[in-house]
């Protein structure tokens, strides 16, 4: 069986944690702006991090995995 946990979780993560499409942290004006599609080098870190620190949350601490 093929253990498509990473794969799913990966994307969805990316998608969702894309600075400026849901939120931005931190913003140019405020420190979360929402649905402004702007971006800057701190905010693109940041948001790397948080990335970094629930994928591995998801896959590692919790040990998810989704099977077919």
């Amino acid at each position: 069986m093929r253990d498509y946990a990473a794969l799913l979780i990966g994307t969805a993560l990316f998608a969702l944690l894309s600075p400026g499409l849901l939120l931005q942290l931190p913003g140019k004006q405020r420190p979360a702006e929402f649905l402004n599609m702007k971006t800057s080098l701190v905010s693109m870190l940041l948001h790397t991090l948080i990335y970094a620190l629930l994928l591995t949350l998801f896959l590692i601490l919790l040990n998810i995995h989704l099977y077919a």
